[in-house]
C-alpha cells in the first residue's frame, strides 16, 4: 500500500450519508484524530452536527463532487443506495472504500445472490423473476411458497410480499410494483444472526461475535451477544463472513445476515443479505468491545491495521424505535445501560430515534479473532 493512500492524525475522511451511522462514523473518526467532511442532501442530517464539515448537495452534484473530493484523502459511505455513479465519478479521484463493486452487489438482490452463490457461500434457492408468469413458474418449483422482493431499495420490510397461498400469489407481481424482482424459498428458521467482518487494505481480517437478531414489524429491535449457538456455527458463520469480503476484495465493516436452521442434523446457517456499511446489528460492539465497528471502519478506510474483534462483556443491543425514546430517562437509571442517541429533530413511528448497550458480564466465549 502506498503511504498516498493511508491517512495521517489530521486528515479527512469523506463520507456519503448524513445519517445515524455516518454520525457515529464521524464521532469515531474524531476519537482517533482524524477529521470527517460528510456530503448529504439533507440538511437537518444527524451527522451534521459531529462532523467537521459537511455539504448539503445531491449525490450526483458533480460541481459539489469535485469539491468533496478535492478536500478529503478518502471516500467511505454510511449507506449501501448510494448512486454507483456517484462511487464510480468519485473513485477517479480519490480512493472509495469499500469500493464500487460491492455496491454494485449490494444494490441488487440477484447479482447478490449470484455472487454469494459463486463465493461457495448456503443461501436459500432463489429465481429471477420479471413478470407474473416467471412468478407462477418460480412458486411452482418452490412448492407454491416463497418471499417476493424487489431486486433493488428493500429495506426494513419494505419491497417485499410474503406468498403462502395461491390468493397471495395472484397479481403479486404488480402490487410490488411490476419491478424487477427475485422470489427467495420460505426458510423455516429458528432465528436471524449476524457478524460483523472487517478487512483492511493489506487483506487482514476481524469478526466480531455472532449476535441474535429479532424484529419487530420488521425493524430489528434487539441483538443479542452471545448468540446461544454451538462453538462450531459460530466458526462456520466467522468463516463464511471471512470468504465475502475476501471474495469481493473488500475494506472496511460489513455486515453479513444469517437464517439460523436447526433440524435433526443440528444447526446450520444459509447467508440472507450483506450490508456494505457499519450495521445496526453491530451496535453492541461499542460498549462491549475496546474496538468498535466504528472504530474498525475508520481503521480500515484509513489503510490503518484493524483493532482487535474480541469482546469484554456479553450484550443486548436495542433500538430506540419512534417513542420508545421518550423512555430514555429509565436508560440513564440503569447503571448496566448505555444510551446512544441520534439527535433526531423529529420522532416518527418506525424511525430509529438511537438505541440502548446493556452490559453484563461476559460469561460464554465465541470464536472472535483477527487472522491474516
Amino acid at each position: 500500500m502506498s503511504e498516498m493512500s493511508r491517512l495521517r492524525p489530521g486528515d479527512t475522511i469523506g463520507i456519503l450519508g448524513g445519517g445515524q451511522l455516518g454520525r457515529m462514523l464521524a464521532q469515531s473518526a474524531a476519537s482517533l484524530g482524524l477529521k470527517t467532511h460528510v456530503l448529504c442532501p439533507d440538511p437537518d442530517s444527524p451527522a451534521f452536527e459531529v462532523c467537521t464539515t459537511f455539504t448539503v448537495a445531491a449525490y450526483d452534484d458533480m460541481e459539489a463532487l469535485d469539491l468533496f473530493a478535492g478536500s478529503v484523502g478518502v471516500v467511505t459511505y454510511e449507506f449501501e443506495n448510494v448512486p454507483g455513479e456517484t462511487a464510480a465519478y468519485l473513485d477517479a479521484r480519490v480512493p472509495v472504500r469499500p469500493g464500487a463493486r460491492a455496491l454494485e452487489i449490494a444494490q441488487d438482490r440477484l447479482f447478490e445472490k449470484r455472487f454469494l452463490s459463486g463465493a461457495g457461500v448456503p443461501i436459500a434457492r432463489f429465481a429471477e423473476i420479471a413478470s407474473q408468469a416467471d412468478l407462477e413458474t418460480a412458486l411452482a418449483d418452490f412448492g407454491g411458497k416463497g418471499v417476493l422482493k424487489t431486486r433493488r431499495f428493500g429495506y426494513d420490510g419494505k419491497g417485499q410480499q410474503m406468498i403462502r397461498t395461491p390468493a397471495d400469489a395472484a397479481g403479486a407481481f404488480d402490487r410490488l410494483g411490476a419491478v424487477p424482482a427475485v422470489l427467495e424459498d420460505l426458510v423455516s428458521f429458528d432465528c436471524e444472526v449476524s457478524v460483523i467482518a472487517a478487512r483492511d487494505v493489506n487483506g487482514d481480517t476481524a469478526c466480531y461475535d455472532l449476535a441474535r437478531n429479532h424484529h419487530e414489524d420488521h425493524i430489528l429491535k434487539t441483538s443479542t451477544v452471545p448468540a446461544g449457538v454451538s462453538r462450531e456455527t459460530a466458526h462456520a458463520a466467522r468463516s463464511m463472513a471471512e470468504r465475502i469480503v475476501s471474495g469481493l476484495d473488500y475494506v472496511g465493516v460489513m455486515g453479513v445476515e444469517m437464517f439460523l436452521v436447526k433440524d435433526a442434523t443440528g444447526e446450520k446457517l444459509l447467508v440472507n443479505e450483506i450490508a456494505p456499511r457499519v450495521h445496526n446489528s453491530g451496535h453492541w460492539t461499542q460498549d462491549a468491545c475496546l474496538c468498535s465497528q466504528f472504530d474498525q471502519h475508520v481503521r480500515a478506510v484509513a489503510g490503518w491495521p484493524l483493532g482487535t474483534a474480541e469482546r469484554h462483556s456479553d450484550a443486548v443491543m436495542e433500538n430506540l424505535i419512534g417513542a420508545d425514546v421518550d423512555g430514555w430517562e429509565a436508560v440513564l437509571a440503569d447503571p448496566s445501560a448505555r444510551l446512544h442517541l441520534y439527535g433526531k429533530s423529529q420522532t416518527r413511528a418506525g424511525r430509529k430515534m438511537g438505541h440502548v448497550n446493556r452490559i453484563s458480564t461476559r460469561i460464554s466465549a465465541q470464536v472472535s479473532a483477527k487472522t491474516g
